[in-house]
């Protein structure tokens, strides 16, 4: 890595990103202030396309499933070789004030850093590599992608690796998520997620007494879900996330519902995650329906899975996160290995190495309307990502 950063066209690279630093800041303040929630990315990745084209990159494109895609290199096409990706998507409506605002050197906005550092920094190497020394054959595809917030379930980087244009696969895929500099994330968190329904008959809370309650059934459901058993290792998290249902307060409701997010580390954990679950959720059917008055209908229980974001490791020991590491120690940081949900999820479990990197700066109160970025080290940020990628390309 000391030879590297020694390299000439590195420490041009290196003396740009810094010039133009308030030019990343001020496009990364441009960004956050155009809405984008999952599903709803189609204007702010137009603006990412117009940004690729005037950096002349190659083959810009919208895909089917609205990824804004860009190509580098002199490899032969379509291959994609090493795939550089930042999300479009926020957590945040259309309707939230999207106003960037700054105070004391923090500039703060929805999606500020999560992830329109991310975008910003896919640009500012987009605007660099161009002018680097690549390897003969060498490709690199800039990918902005849809879908990789909550409900997305990461439907964008899903969509390239089910792509036949996206052939043959990536060499490696890197994803620029948010702020920071020492984070390594080569560990995929693995989630399934699922709405539960229990309906019935309902009716009057005092005549129709003793019909079995689909609101019962929720609370004894998060009750046993509360109480199963989770692994040390892998870590593992079950979490009721939402509960509705009912129409009144004098009414037994026809129908209440759970939702639950299961995470893991590794994909047996998820599965077993899941398995748990769904026992759960099928005793406190048969509890509320041995309860139930003589003659009345049973509940009915339905499961509606609402996402399958997959699991899985790119060895610390490969030369991609080896490299991360490598970069984060000659820049002055101390690297740590993480685990984490993003888009990399996607590669890893194809068996493409992949890792996620903060893109500089830091940030706080993310998927918070206060999200906050402060550009401490920015620069130094992009130019780790740019020696990731320099690294794996040689």
């Amino acid at each position: 890595m000391k030879a590297l950063n020694e390299r000439p066209d590195v420490r041009r690279a290196r003396e740009r990103l810094e010039a133009r630093d308030g030019e990343t800041i001020a496009l990364q303040r441009r960004i956050a202030a155009i809405p984008a929630p999952t599903g709803e990315e189609s204007a702010r990745g137009a603006l990412i396309a117009e940004e690729l084209a005037r950096r002349g990159l190659a083959a810009i494109h919208t895909d089917t499933a609205g990824n804004v895609l860009g190509r580098l290199g002199n490899g032969p096409p379509p291959a994609p070789g090493l795939v550089i990706a930042a999300h479009l998507d926020t957590v945040f409506a259309g309707s939230v004030d999207h106003s960037v605002r700054e105070h004391a050197g923090r500039i703060s906005g929805p999606g500020i850093g999560d992830n329109a550092r991310g975008l910003a920094a896919l640009l500012a190497l987009a605007d660099v590599l161009p002018e680097m020394s690549l390897p003969a054959g060498a490709a690199v595809t800039f990918a902005a992608t849809v879908g990789e917030e909550g409900h997305g379930d990461l439907r964008g980087a899903k969509h390239l690796f089910e792509d036949p244009a996206f052939r043959p696969p990536p060499r490696a895929f890197i994803a620029l998520d948010g702020a920071g500099i020492e984070r390594v994330v080569h560990r995929a968190l693995g989630s399934r997620r699922l709405r539960a329904r229990f309906q019935g008959p309902g009716g009057h809370s005092w005549a129709a007494f003793g019909v079995p309650n689909p609101a019962h059934a929720v609370g004894v459901a998060t009750s046993l879900i509360n109480e199963m058993p989770l692994p040390a290792q892998p870590r593992a998290a079950v979490s009721v996330v939402r509960i509705g249902g009912g129409n009144g307060l004098n009414t037994i409701p026809q129908e209440a519902w759970l939702e639950l997010d299961l995470r893991a580390e590794a994909e047996p954990a998820v599965e077993q995650l899941w398995g748990g679950v769904t026992q759960a959720l099928g005793r406190a059917l048969d509890i509320v329906n041995r309860r139930r008055a003589a003659g009345t209908p049973p509940l009915t229980l339905h499961i509606e899975p609402l996402g399958h974001r997959p699991s899985g490791a790119t060895d610390e020991k490969h030369a991609l996160v080896q490299a991360a590491l490598a970069a984060t120690r000659s820049l002055g940081y101390a690297p740590a290995l993480a685990t984490a949900s993003t888009d990399a999820n996607v590669a890893i479990a194809r068996g493409v190495p992949g890792i996620a990197l903060g893109a500089g700066g830091r940030g706080g109160d993310t998927h918070l309307p206060t999200e906050w970025f402060e550009n401490t080290d920015g620069p130094a940020g992009i130019l780790r990502a740019l020696l990731v990628v320099l690294a794996t390309l040689d």
